[in-house]
């Protein structure tokens, strides 16, 4: 049973008309945090495009494409791929009126671009490409794009205008790569390459046969709207952020997946039963009284880990800050009670703050440079058992990243790959009191206020019963002595008027209610 707890993993999916949020927990702790907009498109890694070529940059061997988002998406040479001119042969003969299959069959890749080439003898301004997203815009740079376009699967990458079929390195046994390459080979059309990812290994060739032929129908799918409209366009997206969170972390270890919309639900079971079909139980319709959010405890989680201050055990805290050029760590003791040994405590309270940062940024999909600035240590051993130790929280991270050892100061440096905007929430209120502004009114005209908003409700609204919920403080003050404010007021207004404290109120916060609790507007 321990070990059984100590391997949970759950996807919990919470789908409201507005977005789709998704919370990868381990251990009933939250690792991995998406939201996807489902009001209008926004511009996100692998959504592939027919754009236009706005601008030439020689002295950058780059151009600018216009892909409909108000930043220009930029296209350097070496992103235009080895077979640019077969998709540019494809943009510029197909038309609706063409069998479109044989003339991409038909299409001669011929020879690769060459390393040193120039953007200026591929690209014009206005030309129509094929491109594909690579890096979200961030801050006030656009997408960066290339024109060598993948389909990722679960198992295989689909390469159109390729010929070669890789496997990957990660697969060991020899035989088995042989399988894999043929098999795939077989069942790729014309002008279609692949690289087969580790996680086909071992895989029957019905799973692999309809994986390959899904991404070719979702490639092929495009040809029409390249055909017929020659202007900017979204050709097709990845998968939903759900399936593209399954297609790279689901395996064996995970335990449950549960969502709270039936047709999404179906979705995710459908592509589950397309990539891993074993494990297609394990994903449930939660259809609970409270929030889906409450009841995993995801909620409560986001209030507590996207702030600027993130606490830890036994006192000890992070302060995170960031800034356009990098991000900043600092790691701090707190009130954490200390043991005899200072040293010995300092390396228990960097160890943890390394746990909590290399799940911060998966958290908040933070990216470029994190300088960290751990606690001083004096123990050269504990120095470089810290680094391993990071190193090693680090592995679960699927982004590209590296770890440098401490330098003198006590800074590690990470550097961790960049392809979209961090995640930001901001998890502070306004003050119901002075909402917002940092100001209140002169607490001596406090019941003044009140009287106003009573004689508004009483007179004005005609109601003749209600509650005024206060915090203690105030409420002291308003009832105070035989002839109180609230006794004033019950008889100048000659209403039923109910004092309720509540530990809740800020000191000056009031509300008017009635006799059911709601509040009055």
């Amino acid at each position: 049973m321990e070990d059984q707890k100590a391997q949970e993993k759950n996807l919990v999916v919470d789908v409201s008309p507005k977005e789709v949020k998704i919370a990868l927990m381990e251990n009933h702790r939250l690792i991995e945090y998406n939201n996807e907009s489902s009001q209008g498109h926004s511009f996100s890694v692998g959504d592939v495009y027919l754009g236009r070529v706005k601008k030439i940059l020689p002295s950058l061997n780059a151009a600018f494409v216009d892909i409909g988002d108000s930043k220009e998406a930029f296209i350097h040479y070496l992103d235009l791929g080895l077979y640019f001119g077969a998709y540019d042969q494809f943009v510029r003969e197909s038309n609706p009126n063409r069998n479109l299959r044989s003339l991409y069959a038909g299409i001669k890749l011929g020879k690769p671009l060459e390393k040193e080439g120039r953007i200026e003898d591929n690209l014009k301004a206005g030309q129509m490409v094929v491109v594909q997203i690579v890096k979200e815009p961030i801050s006030t740079k656009g997408s960066r794009l290339t024109a060598e376009i993948s389909l990722a699967g679960r198992n295989i990458v689909l390469l159109p205008f390729a010929e070669k079929v890789s496997v990957s390195q990660k697969i060991s046994s020899h035989e088995e790569k042989r399988r894999l390459e043929t098999l795939v080979k077989s069942i790729l059309p014309r002008n279609y390459g692949a690289i087969i990812r580790t996680a086909a290994e071992g895989k029957n060739a019905s799973v692999l046969v309809a994986e390959t032929k899904s991404l070719i129908e979702k490639w092929e799918g495009s040809w029409q709207k390249i055909a017929k409209n020659k202007g900017v366009e979204l050709l097709f997206t990845e998968y939903s952020k759900t399936t593209t969170v399954l297609r790279d972390l689901l395996n064996d270890s995970f335990t449950g997946i549960y969502v709270n919309d039936a047709n999404t639900c179906e979705e995710i079971r459908k592509y589950i039963s397309l990539i891993l079909p074993e494990q297609e139980k394990i994903v449930h319709l939660y259809d609970g009284r409270e929030p889906i959010f409450d009841h995993f405890e995801v909620t409560r989680q986001i209030k507590g880990s996207f702030g600027k201050v993130v606490p830890m055990k036994q006192g000890a805290y992070l302060v995170i800050e960031s800034t356009e050029a990098l991000n900043v760590v600092d790691v701090n003791s707190g009130t954490r009670a200390k043991t005899t040994d200072q040293e010995e405590n300092t390396f228990e309270v960097n160890k943890l703050a390394a746990e909590e940062i290399a799940r911060q940024l998966r958290l908040r999909d933070m990216g470029g440079i994190i300088i960290v600035d751990f606690i001083d240590m004096e123990n050269v051993d504990h120095r470089n058992a810290l680094f391993k130790y990071m190193q090693a929280q680090m592995e679960g991270d699927r982004a590209k990243h590296n770890v440098l050892p401490l330098t003198k100061f006590g800074l590690m440096q990470i550097t961790r790959q960049r392809i979209r905007p961090a995640t930001e929430i901001n998890t502070s209120e306004q003050c119901p009191l002075c909402h917002g502004t940092g100001k209140i009114a002169s607490t001596v005209i406090i019941d003044e206020q009140i009287e106003r908003k009573l004689s508004y409700f009483v007179i004005d609204k005609g109601v003749r019963s209600l509650m005024l919920r206060t915090s203690p403080i105030l409420g002291a003050y308003l009832s105070r002595g035989w002839n109180s404010f609230v006794a004033k007021w019950r008889r100048k207004y000659r209403c039923k008027l109910k004092l309720v404290e509540s530990s809740a109120n800020s000191i000056l916060q009031y509300e008017f209610l009635n006799l059911e609790g709601e509040a009055l507007e």
